[in-house]
């Protein structure tokens, strides 16, 4: 089940939604701690420096789908896809042109404490990245404390971590964003792009 939430009065183009499923988000973060032999040093496009991110990543592949380890990612994708039309939906714009987007490799991330993601940055920003359309992000956990928010520095919006709380964004520069640092309590997300089909 998922419920439509509203973050902000003004207009941002910023999608909200909570998907109520928290066996699918412990059952996700079971997956990340259970492969560590997918997990790499997060990196920010091609530069792995600390001082821009710091996370641990699984990158899963469209076609890592079929493989039956990986079924739990279709049930979320269900999900997120109902959160895609909804979007859609408020947009007739996007339903009348933009006809299909396809989910691209996408990241299962682990921030621990002292981690982040915290340069400002847009999900369109060099030319291999141009298919990008729309930027999502499932947080899998809740952050009780006052840090590790997402930062959408041109609208002031930041967003407290909520297990099941779904972002869906525009991936142009209007949209840049951080992760601000997290202190104490660790958190995951799951985080990809709605794309233009590349031939």
């Amino acid at each position: 089940m998922i419920r439509k939430e509203i973050i902000s009065k003004s207009q941002n183009f910023i999608g909200c939604w909570n998907i109520d499923n928290k066996n699918l988000f412990l059952n996700i973060i079971d997956f990340f701690e259970n492969n560590e032999q997918l997990q790499i040093k997060g990196a920010r496009t091609s530069s792995s420096n600390n001082i821009i991110k710091k996370t641990t990543d699984i990158t899963i592949y469209p076609n890592d789908l079929k493989k039956e380890s990986f079924f739990i990612f279709n049930e979320y994708f269900d999900e997120l896809y109902k959160c895609y039309n909804d979007y859609r939906s408020q947009w007739p714009f996007l339903k009348n042109n933009i006809k299909k987007l396809d989910i691209s490799a996408f990241n299962v991330q682990r921030y621990n404490p002292g981690d982040h993601f915290s340069e400002i940055h847009c999900e369109r920003d060099i030319p291999k990245n141009m298919h990008r359309v729309f930027a999502w992000m499932t947080y899998l956990n809740d952050i009780k404390s006052e840090n590790g928010k997402t930062h959408f520095s041109h609208y002031d919006i930041k967003i407290q971590p909520e297990r099941g709380k779904t972002l869906i964004w525009p991936a142009e520069w209007t949209h840049a964003h951080a992760g601000e640092i997290l202190k104490v309590e660790t958190k995951y997300i799951i985080t990809g792009w709605l794309c233009f089909p590349i031939s």
